[in-house]
């Protein structure tokens, strides 16, 4: 261990035998004295410096809060590289616009001459609802069957509603009848169907039909309070039949796995579009 040399603790005979030119100032010796890294002598004037501990949790929440930061400025290098990029170009094929084209004018065509010769809009007696399913992609079409479609809520494939027969929605279903297949749905589709996949739409949300107390809250003035209520006013095709299908969300129906393999196959299962009466029973049955 070395010995502290501070000024205040030299004798006269340490530096008497020394030159004028080997003793240092006072003050060089006090600043050597403070960077000394070896330890002081007991009774010395020397006090050590200690580290300042810091608290275990505290480095911890340095860590993350510097994990944090890293993930922070990586994410925001990938989305400044995504801005960088844009949009990436979609080609389409010459194929599409001639058969976007085709579509459209076939469409026009069978308008038009639908236009000419109105078919029968006379409500039968027997049959006041119906439901409908979209079984075709409708890209290319025209204008006013997209806008049917929409009114419909049939904005993706194998989705349904129940429709309520009036000259009016006849006239949008031959609109869009070659896109479309519908009938007459017994009482036990209906129930199937709404117990099922019966969702309510909720400020835009879905939710799952599985208390009364839902259907009450919203359905209450309409003395429509439990599930059985509501299946036998769609079924009726009753006073509040509208309200209570804007309450409902549009059938999400499944398809089944082979059809992605093979769709032509599929397409020829599910039969041809437009009206098939009871026999849309069946395709209740198969989809739902």
């Amino acid at each position: 261990m070395g010995t502290c040399l501070r000024p205040a603790l030299w004798s006269h005979k340490a530096v008497s035998g020394l030159s004028p030119r080997q003793i240092p100032s006072l003050a060089m010796l006090a600043a050597a004295c403070r960077l000394r890294s070896s330890p002081c002598l007991p009774g010395s004037a020397c006090v050590r410096r200690r580290i300042p501990l810091v608290p275990e949790n505290l480095l911890k929440k340095r860590k993350a809060y510097q994990a944090i930061k890293a993930t922070q400025a990586k994410q925001a290098l990938l989305n400044k590289r995504k801005q960088q990029k844009g949009k990436q170009i979609q080609f389409k094929r010459l194929e599409a616009f001639v058969r976007d084209s085709w579509r459209k004018h076939r469409d026009d065509v069978r308008l038009r001459r639908m236009e000419q010769r109105p078919g029968q809009t006379v409500v039968p007696q027997e049959h006041k609802l119906a439901f409908v399913v979209r079984i075709a992609d409708i890209k290319g079409v025209s204008r006013r069957v997209k806008r049917v479609i929409d009114l419909l809520r049939l904005r993706k494939n194998f989705t349904g509603t129940f429709v309520k027969l009036t000259p009016l929605s006849l006239k949008m279903l031959r609109i869009v009848e070659p896109y479309v297949a519908w009938g007459h749905p017994n009482l036990k589709s209906v129930r199937e169907l709404i117990l099922k996949r019966g969702q309510a739409k909720i400020k835009k949300k879905r939710v799952p039909l599985t208390d009364n107390m839902l259907i009450e809250e919203h359905l209450g003035d309409c003395g429509i309070i439990c599930l059985e209520d509501l299946i036998h006013e769609i079924y009726s095709a009753g006073k509040y039949f509208k309200k209570v299908t804007k309450f409902l969300w549009p059938f999400h129906l499944s398809v089944a796995r082979h059809a992605s393999r093979n769709k032509v196959g599929f397409l020829k299962e599910m039969g041809k579009p437009g009206c098939r009466g009871e026999a849309i029973n069946q395709l209740i049955r198969q989809l739902n």
